[in-house]
C-alpha cells in the first residue's frame, strides 16, 4: 500500500487508499470501526439503565478487543521492527485502560483513535492526488497499428517497443514515442507546465501522458508505462514518500529516545498520584497516565517532514520540475552558488550557421562539405546546424568508414581514405602546430562565434562559425536568483571566451570560466565545494555528466536530457524556460519553513498535552480529538505547498497570451487595409 510516511510513519497514513482497491479496504475497516462503536454504545445505554456491570461491561470488552485489533497489529510490526512508536504507545494506553476494568473508556479511546485514524488518511489524499492524476493521465489501452494500416486495441503491457500505436484527436498518449505519420497540436502542460500546444509532424518526439488535440497521429513507441517520461515522474513522486532526508533521519533519531522517555513520564504521572492518598487514587492514576500515553503519541512528529516533501514534489511536477531525492531539495535551500553552462541552457542551443571562415586558398563549399562529412554521425547541436546548412547549400554527406568522438575536443571521420578532423580550434593546433597562424587568423574572422575548425589529412582548411540566441528571459532568471541570496553566478562553458564573454555581460554573471573541457569544469567546482560554497549546477545533462553529478544539486535542462538527468542530476526540468531555476529554490526554502513549522507545533502540542493530562486537566476522552487536531495542522500546513507556484503559472499564461495578442495586431491591420 502506498502511503506518505516513512518507514517509522504513523498509522494515520496507512490507510490512505490511492486506487480502488485502497477505497473498499477503506470502506472494510470503517464497518469494523462502526461495528465495535456499536457494541461500546450497547455497553453505555446498558449502563444509563442501571443493567448489572458484569454484563454490560461484555459488550464494552469486546468493543474495545476489536477496536484495539488494528492498533495492535501496527505495534506489533513496530516492536518486530525494533522501533516502538505511536502505535505501541496507543496500544499500550488502551491495554492499560482494560487491565484497569476501564472497559467502555478503553473501547472510546480506541475507537477515536481509530476513528479518526481513518478521517484523517482521507485528508493525506490530497498529497497523494498528484500521483494518482499522473497515472490517470496515461490510457490503459492503445490503439495497435499492424503492417496492413489495421488497429485494435491492445493492454500497454503487449506493447514493446518499435511497435506503432494510432493516437486521434482528443486522446491522451499512452506511450513515449517518435511520430511517424500525420500532424497535430500536441498539449504538453501535464508533464512541462507549458499551456501552449506544440505542433508536431513526423520525427517529432512525443511523451505519455500529453493531450493529442487536433489531427491523427501514428506513433513508433521508444518507450511505455515505468520506462515513459511521465512513468519516471510518478516513480520519483512515489520515492519522495519513502526517502529519508536529513531532517526525517534527525527526527526518528529524536523519536527513538521519545518513547523511553514518555512511559517513564506515565510512570511518575501514576506513582505520584497513585500516593496521593485519596479513596480512588489509584484509578485516577491509572486514568492519567492513559491519558498521557495518548496525548503524547508522536505521530504528528513523524508525519512533519514526508507530507511536506510530498506535497513540495508535487507542486514541482505540476510545473514541470522533476526532483530525484528528498536531498536534493533539502538541499536547494542552502543554495548561495549557481554555475550555468553556456550553450542549450542560458542559449537556446539551437545552432545557425552564420559564417564560413575558410583558410587561405581554400574554398568555402570544400570547407562545408569537409565539416558536414566530419560531423554527419555527431549529436552535438553544432554538427546538427551544420549538417542543415549542407543540406540548404545542397551538399551530400559522403560515407563514413571510420568516426571518433574525442570527449571535449571534436570528432575524427575517415571518408574515402581521407582522415577528417572537426573540433576546437586548440584541438587542431594540438595535433597540427603549424596550423596555430592560420587558427588564429581564422578564429578573429569569426569572433564572438562558436567555431567548428576543420582539418582534412593534415591540411587546415578554416572554421564554420555558428550562433544561439539567448534565452529571453536568462537575465531576468540571474536578477531573481540574486534577490534569493545567491551571492555567486557563473558560467562554466567549453565555448571560445569571446563567445562566453559575450553571454555573461548579457545576463550579468559574475565570473565566466571558458574554453573549459569536461574535466577542467569538474576541477573548477570541486575548488568552489572545497571553498565552502554550496553548489547548484544548470546544464544539459549531456557533456555536462561530471559536474551535475558532483554539484550539491544538479539540474538537467529540457526533456530530452532526462534519461541522463536521473543518472546525473539530482532534477529535472521537464520544459527549457530557466525561470523554473529560481522557483526550484523558492519551492525549497517554503518545503523547509513548512518542515520547521510542522516539527515545533507538533512538539509544542505534545508538551502542552503532557502537561495537561499529568496535572488531570485533559479528560481521556478529549485525547484523541487533541491528538487528531496536531495531525490536522501538520497536514493542512504542508498542503498549502501543493498550491505553490501557482501564481507563477498564472503569470506565464497572461505574458503568453499578452505576446499572442501582440503578435495578432499587425495581422488585423493588415486585415483592415
Amino acid at each position: 500500500m502506498t502511503t506518505l510516511s516513512t518507514s517509522q510513519a504513523d498509522p494515520m497514513l496507512k490507510n490512505a487508499p490511492d486506487d480502488a482497491q485502497g477505497a473498499e479496504r477503506l470502506e472494510r475497516q470503517l464497518f469494523v470501526a462502526l461495528f465495535g462503536g456499536v457494541l461500546l454504545l450497547a455497553a453505555w445505554i446498558s449502563q444509563l439503565f442501571g443493567i448489572e456491570a458484569s454484563v454490560a461491561n461484555i459488550p464494552a470488552l469486546v468493543g474495545a478487543l476489536v477496536l484495539v485489533f488494528p492498533l495492535a497489529k501496527g505495534a506489533f510490526e513496530e516492536l518486530r521492527e525494533g522501533r516502538a512508536s505511536s502505535d505501541s504507545l496507543a496500544s499500550l494506553a488502551v491495554f492499560a485502560a482494560i487491565a484497569n476494568e476501564l472497559y467502555l473508556a478503553a473501547g472510546f479511546l480506541a475507537f477515536f483513535l481509530w476513528f479518526s485514524e481513518l478521517v484523517l488518511s482521507r485528508t493525506a489524499w490530497g498529497a497523494q492526488r498528484a500521483i494518482r492524476e499522473l497515472i490517470e493521465l496515461t490510457p490503459d489501452i492503445a490503439r495497435l497499428v499492424d503492417a496492413s494500416g489495421s488497429e485494435r486495441e491492445v493492454p500497454l503491457s503487449a506493447l514493446a517497443k518499435g511497435a506503432t500505436v494510432r493516437v486521434r484527436p482528443g486522446e491522451n498518449l499512452p506511450v513515449d514515442g517518435v511520430v511517424r505519420t500525420g500532424t497535430s497540436s500536441v498539449n504538453q502542460a501535464s508533464l512541462t507546465g507549458e499551456a501552449v500546444p506544440i505542433e508536431v509532424q513526423p520525427g517529432a518526439s512525443v511523451y505519455a501522458g500529453t493531450t493529442n488535440l487536433t489531427g491523427q497521429i501514428d506513433v513508433e513507441v521508444t518507450a511505455v508505462k515505468g520506462e515513459t517520461t511521465i512513468g519516471k515522474v510518478e516513480k520519483l513522486i512515489r520515492e519522495a514518500e519513502s526517502a529519508k532526508g536529513r531532517k526525517q533521519e534527525l527526527i526518528e533519531r529524536i523519536a527513538a529516545y521519545y518513547v523511553p522517555v514518555v512511559l517513564m513520564v506515565a510512570l511518575i504521572v501514576w506513582f505520584f498520584t497513585a500516593k496521593s492518598g485519596s479513596p480512588d487514587a489509584k484509578a485516577v492514576a491509572a486514568e492519567r497516565a492513559i491519558t498521557v500515553l495518548v496525548v503524547t503519541c508522536p505521530g504528528a512528529l513523524l508525519i512533519a517532514y514526508p507530507t511536506a516533501m510530498v506535497a513540495a514534489f508535487a507542486a514541482a511536477a505540476r510545473l514541470g520540475v522533476m526532483i530525484k531525492q528528498t536531498r536534493t531539495l533539502e538541499s536547494a535551500a542552502d543554495i548561495d552558488t549557481v554555475v550555468m553552462d553556456k550553450t542549450g541552457t542560458l542559449t537556446t542551443g539551437k545552432f545557425a550557421v552564420s559564417r564560413l571562415a575558410p583558410a587561405d586558398g581554400v574554398d568555402g563549399a570544400a570547407l562545408l562539405q569537409a565539416a558536414a562529412d566530419a560531423e554527419q554521425s555527431s549529436n552535438h547541436p553544432l554538427a546538427k546546424s551544420i549538417l542543415e546548412t549542407a543540406e540548404r547549400a545542397r551538399i551530400s554527406p559522403r560515407s563514413v568508414s571510420s568516426y571518433r568522438e574525442v570527449h571535449g575536443r571534436g570528432v575524427s571521420a575517415t571518408i574515402e581514405g581521407s582522415e577528417i578532423v572537426a573540433g576546437r580550434g586548440a584541438w587542431i593546433v594540438e595535433l597540427n602546430p603549424s596550423a596555430a597562424a592560420a587558427v588564429k587568423a581564422v578564429e578573429e574572422k569569426i569572433e564572438g562565434m562558436s567555431g567548428v575548425h576543420v582539418m582534412a589529412d593534415g591540411r587546415y582548411l578554416g572554421a564554420v562559425g555558428l550562433e544561439d540566441k539567448l534565452r529571453r528571459n536568462a537575465g531576468e532568471v540571474v536578477a531573481k536568483l540574486r534577490e534569493l541570496g545567491v551571492r555567486r553566478v557563473a558560467i562554466f562553458t567549453g565555448d571560445r571566451l569571446a563567445v562566453a564573454t559575450r553571454v555573461g555581460q548579457a545576463v550579468g554573471v559574475d565570473s565566466i570560466e571558458a574554453e573549459c573541457l569536461p574535466e577542467e569544469k569538474h576541477e573548477e567546482l570541486k575548488y568552489l565545494i572545497r571553498k565552502g560554497h554550496r553548489t547548484l549546477v544548470v546544464g544539459d545533462g549531456i557533456n555536462d555528466g561530471p559536474i551535475l553529478a558532483t554539484a550539491d544539486v544538479g539540474v538537467a535542462m529540457g526533456l530530452s536530457g532526462s534519461d541522463i538527468a536521473t543518472n546525473s542530476a539530482g532534477v529535472a526540468l521537464m520544459n527549457d524556460d530557466l525561470r523554473t531555476v529560481p522557483f526550484l529554490l523558492e519551492i525549497a526554502r517554503k518545503a523547509k519553513s513548512v518542515i520547521a513549522l510542522n516539527i515545533t507545533v507538533a512538539i509544542l502540542l505534545a508538551i502542552i498535552g503532557l502537561a495537561l493530562a499529568a496535572t488531570g486537566r485533559l479528560y481521556i476522552w478529549v485525547t484523541p480529538f487533541y491528538q487528531a487536531a496536531a495531525y490536522v495542522f501538520v497536514i493542512a500546513n504542508s498542503l498549502r505547498l501543493v498550491r505553490f507556484g501557482e501564481e507563477f503559472a498564472a503569470a506565464e499564461e497572461i505574458r503568453r497570451q499578452t505576446e499572442a495578442d501582440a503578435a495578432a495586431k499587425p495581422a488585423r491591420k493588415l486585415a483592415t487595409a
